[in-house]
């Protein structure tokens, strides 16, 4: 959603400028390209794989570019590590890149033979393979259930049991062949591979990918300057109602993710009012974006601006 991200890019003024989730620089490629030239943009990622293709890509703008390796979770860490305690627009583009999609030996893809593995950064933390080593069949439903809202995740998790003690269990061709002898067939859906929400639930697990969101979510309104904005882009109902929430109680004064007053009885702010959604609904991509690339259809980008205190 380059061309979306652009439109709320206050394009005058330079400033400083925060890619969270860099991946492999598209997004800011086309912010460099259309921003002024004073503007400085800070991006990073946690995969070093997918940071060093950005650098590289990024090489024409190095003058005007701060690269470093790092989670968007931790973002108020990682701009201190730089000098930097205040920027004027943060851009996170959640879930995973067609980069580590198509990259062999990491496991995202369910059309590939590869180990099972998901990490984002493979130099930390321990692969899939270890996890469901150990993990109990009411442990494995329980986050098939909430993290890919998966309908069958009973029958998926007695049958990765099942695979387990078959020593059926090795890859994640295996792993999609468990999820096809679990779903009934009559169930199997046309457009939706069957394996998709049991690897996204996966994938989430390994990388704790919404707490992740949440600690973002809760810093990132004392790093904006007066009058700047954030574009958060997901892929998923479980991401965009963590953002959809945390900016609604930031418009209305309160904490990002304090609900002791339901929000449609909350007529007058909590607080002073800070902050504010400069869409009420997200911003869906264009039918030509979807026509190039189909897994785009599920994004919905949400934006919001920081306001002065009084």
């Amino acid at each position: 959603m380059v061309r979306e991200v652009l439109g709320f890019l206050p394009l005058h003024g330079g400033g400083i400028i925060v890619d969270g989730t860099l991946g492999t620089g598209g997004h800011s490629l086309a912010i460099l390209q259309h921003s002024p030239a004073p503007a400085r943009l800070i991006g990073f990622d946690r995969d070093p794989e997918s940071l060093e293709f950005a650098r590289q890509r990024l090489q024409p703008f190095s003058d005007r570019i701060t690269l470093a390796q790092g989670e968007f979770g931790e973002i108020t860490a990682v701009l201190a590590g730089l000098g930097v305690s205040t920027v004027d627009f943060i851009l996170l583009d959640l879930g995973f890149s067609s980069f580590q999609l198509a990259s062999p030996g990491r496991g995202f893809s369910f059309q590939r033979l590869d180990p099972l593995d998901l990490r984002m950064n493979r130099r930390e933390g321990a692969p899939l393979k270890d996890w469901l080593a150990r993990a109990g069949e009411t442990e494995i439903a329980g986050v098939l259930r909430e993290y890919g809202e998966e309908r069958w995740a009973g029958r998926i998790s007695r049958a990765l049991i099942q695979a387990r003690t078959e020593g059926r269990l090795n890859d994640t061709q295996d792993l999609v062949q468990a999820v096809y002898r679990a779903v009934p067939p009559r169930f199997l859906e046309k457009r939706l591979h069957p394996a998709t929400r049991t690897f996204q639930a996966l994938r989430i697990l390994i990388n704790d990918e919404l707490r992740q969101l949440e600690r973002f979510l809760e810093q990132f309104l004392e790093l904006l300057t007066i009058g700047g904005r954030v574009c958060l882009i997901a892929y998923h109902s479980l991401e965009d109602r963590l953002i959809k929430r945390a900016f609604r109680n930031l418009e209305q004064g309160r904490a990002p993710f304090d609900d002791s007053l339901p929000g449609p009885l909350a007529v007058e702010p909590a607080g002073p009012k800070v902050f504010r959604r400069l869409v009420k609904k997200p911003v869906l991509p264009g039918a030509e974006e979807v026509l190039l690339n189909p897994r785009a259809r599920a994004a919905k980008l949400r934006v919001g601006q920081r306001l002065g205190t009084g």
